[in-house]
């Protein structure tokens, strides 16, 4: 499936783009803003059916800006998502965003050796596991469960797993539908290093 261009998206893309920006934001993340690559292709996608894109952007939406987690928590799950489903365009994209919730390059390089690596707290690594577990089984075992609730509400708990759904969700179609970078991607990440 191709992207269809910006210039020729439909009028309701304007719409579904506005959904994205939930009533009572915590956080300002807009892809392609502040120096981000601009996720045209991706968007490109959902043009072809922006009603779908509107739910999902709600959606997306509340896990970019209305998350109760913390934007440091929501990177790790939503990189470690994109590791554990190969999805280059979902990494790369959080890749900018990653280091703007604060995570330096080795931080993000040992989200894809996963929990076991060295130098996480116990409750990275556990996050990091639910990821793992969510994306493998299905669900978050009891271990990392107890770990989680230490420092967790419900609230957060749930957006736990709903921002690796969220992210899980985005991989499939990205790879389904053969999804390639932007061009824009590769340009800035040259600037940046």
């Amino acid at each position: 499936m191709q992207p269809i261009p910006a210039r020729e998206w439909p009028p309701e893309m304007l719409d579904a783009l506005a959904a994205m920006t939930p009533p009572n934001p915590r956080y300002d993340v807009h892809p392609g803003e502040e120096g981000r690559p601009k996720p045209i292709n991706m968007l490109g996608i959902f043009a072809h059916h922006p009603a779908l894109a509107r739910a999902f952007f709600t959606f997306n939406g509340h896990i970019l800006m209305g998350t109760t987690l913390t934007k440091r928590q929501r990177e790790l799950l939503t990189l470690r998502t994109a590791a554990l489903r190969s999805c280059g365009y979902a990494w790369v994209q959080h890749l900018f965003i990653g280091h703007d919730a604060g995570l330096d390059d080795e931080e993000i390089a040992r989200v894809a050796f996963g929990p076991d690596a060295p130098f996480w707290s116990d409750f990275e690594a556990a996050l990091l596991r639910s990821a793992d577990e969510l994306v493998g089984e299905g669900e978050i075992t009891d271990a990392t469960w107890e770990v989680l609730a230490r420092e967790l509400d419900y609230q957060q708990l749930l957006d736990v797993i709903f921002t690796v759904g969220a992210y899980d969700a985005l991989s499939m179609m990205m790879r389904s539908v053969r999804l390639q970078l932007d061009d824009e991607f590769y340009s800035l990440w040259e600037h940046k290093h």
